[in-house]
């Protein structure tokens, strides 16, 4: 039991500290569970498209391990999970009439993003353990949400810049797979062996922190730069619960 509570913690916390971010106009409970359940069933084609496409990329480990890693963090795990995020927000939250404001594309796609966390922190804890869960709380789940808001940041723009749309759609989906990738491409090279010294090591680690410090550095930016927008559509702050 408490190795399930640690890995549903981080993903649930963060949900609320979201949810309650939205304060004029808070969305439907209905359309964050189910926006929530969204993100953890794409846990599922993500297993199998992933899993179609490492074995197709390992003759990359002998000849240029670089090269196979930046396969494996940009190509397989960022575009795969970002994209199934992104479609399960585009294909339901985006379209609720309730998708009325600029804060809503965060609100969704963070919710959505800790659902597809949640699921999968809890397969990663359960099979390694509590340290693994600890670690994850602070940097994997995290991570997650920021990949989250930079998605929708941009698809909250384009609901109110209709004549640059598809340009938001794509930076929606564009910057979290880059964001993502570089995240995973430091943290799967350190652990890989591939750098021998302990400089390398540490050069590496201090790669996927500064790639989790940018993403909380711009997140936070643009949670701010919403919520303004937000407060200029909704001047009356609502803080009464949808039912």
């Amino acid at each position: 039991m408490l190795l399930i509570a640690l890995a549903l913690a981080p993903g649930l916390a963060i949900t609320f500290y979201i949810y309650y971010q939205d304060k004029y106009d808070r969305e439907p409970l209905s359309h964050v569970l189910l926006s929530f359940l969204l993100g953890m069933i794409a846990v599922v084609p993500v297993f199998f498209i992933e899993s179609y496409f490492l074995p197709r990329i390992e003759k990359w480990i002998e000849i240029n391990p670089i090269f196979y890693h930046f396969l494996l963090s940009f190509l397989v795990i960022g575009c795969t999970e970002e994209g199934m995020k992104y479609l399960a927000t585009r294909t339901y939250a985006y379209r609720q009439k309730e998708f009325n404001e600029p804060f809503d594309g965060i609100t969704y796609c963070v919710i959505v993003s800790m659902g597809f966390a949640t699921l999968e922190n809890l397969a990663y804890v359960l099979q390694h353990g509590f340290l693994t869960g600890l670690v994850r709380m602070f940097i994997s789940v995290p991570a997650h949400a920021c990949f989250g808001v930079l998605m929708g940041y941009h698809l909250g723009l384009a609901k109110i810049d209709r004549a640059r749309q598809w340009t938001h759609k794509f930076r929606a989906l564009l910057y979290p797979v880059i964001l993502h990738g570089m995240f995973d491409f430091f943290l799967f090279l350190q652990g890989s062996g591939y750098m021998t010294s302990s400089i390398g090591d540490i050069l590496l680690i201090i790669g996927s922190i500064a790639s989790l410090y940018i993403g909380i550095k711009l997140s936070l930016r643009a949670i701010g730069l919403h919520k303004e927008l937000s407060k200029q559509q909704f001047p009356v702050e609502n803080n009464s619960w949808h039912k």
